[in-house]
Order: C-alpha cells, then structure tokens, then sequence
C-alpha cells in the first residue's frame, strides 16, 4: 500500500513548497506548475496511470486536483475502479470511509448546483441585454453605407474575388452581406 501525493501549482512564478511539506509522508509525490483549465497536465496523468489497487492518493485541496465538477468525478470513479483511496487533507476527505465519499459526493454536488446557477444568470444577462438591443460577438466590417456601396458594385458587375479583396473578407462574408437586407438580420442569422 503505497501513499501517492500530487501538487499542483497554478503558474509558473507559484510555489509548490506547501503542499510538498504536507505531502511528505508520501512514497513517491507528482508534481506540476500548470493550470487547472489545462488539459495537458502530464504529471496528473502519469500520478494515474502510477497508482495501484490497495494505493492511496493524497492531495492537498480538491481544486488541485481537478478543473470541475465533472472533472473531479471522472477521476474519482477511475480511482474507485483501480481500488484506489482519495485523501484531500484541507477538506478532511478520506474515501476509505463512508463519511468521507458522502462529503465529497456532496462537495461534487454543490459545486454542480453553483456552476448550473451561474450559467441560468449568464443566460438571464444575456437575455436581457439582447432585449435591450446590446450585440453580442464580433463587430460588422462593414457599415450600412458600405453594404450599400458592396450591393452597387456586385450588381454592376464586379467580381466577387475583387470584392473580397476591396473589403477584406472572405467568400463567405461577401454572400452573407450580399444576401441580407440589414445589418440587423446578419446578426439574427
């Protein structure tokens, strides 16, 4: 039974020095300056693929370890597969025991619940800013003006190469004003 840890610092210029003094009664500890959002965490992974059934990994805070909610259940349940214990030491979590794998199912769910409540409030803003006219994305190249100029020279004859050349845009964009009437309807497009 071998006690793994695993420390994360976030940026390059943060220290891992805590959590390493935390960790040291582990056997052998992985260690990464990365961020969480990152995909590429390889000491993470190598941390995973290192463990075996009867192994218990050890970190210092959940937030090491995982990037969300659905992050961390993912590593949980391959852990549970290989028979592998999780010890977070500032939460107190330790899911040898049924108290421990309650907290963090609950911890999991309430980080869940917070993360689904943000996102109906940035829906609801956004609803609301739309309602209030406010145009989300990139802005227009063109101006009214210009479009009117583009549908000109387009029926006169000129090419939709020159165009794309005269404005900047690509094939596409030249249709996409081409095809609309307002710059309004490119945006509802």
């Amino acid at each position: 039974m071998t006690k793994v840890g695993y420390a994360r610092a976030s940026a390059l210029d943060q220290k891992l020095d805590t959590q390493l003094e935390r960790l040291q009664g582990c056997d052998r500890i992985f260690q990464e300056k990365v961020s969480g959002i990152d995909n590429n965490r390889p000491q993470l992974q190598e941390c995973l693929r290192y463990v075996r059934e009867g192994d218990t990994l050890v970190i210092t805070k959940i937030d090491r370890l995982a990037r969300s909610t659905l992050h961390l259940c993912q590593i949980v349940e391959n852990l549970q597969k290989k028979k592998v214990e999780l010890i977070v030491l500032d939460q107190n979590i330790d899911t040898s025991t049924s108290s421990g794998r309650l907290l963090l199912n609950m911890l999991g769910v309430i980080a869940q619940f917070e993360t689904e409540i943000r996102s109906e409030r940035q829906r609801d803003g956004i609803r609301k800013a739309k309602e209030k006219g406010i145009r989300f994305g990139k802005p227009f190249k063109l101006n009214e003006t210009q479009v009117k100029e583009l549908r000109q020279k387009r029926n006169n004859g000129i090419k939709i190469k020159d165009l794309m050349e005269e404005y900047n845009l690509s094939k596409a964009g030249i249709y996409k004003y081409l095809s609309c009437s307002s710059l309004q309807e490119i945006t509802d497009a």
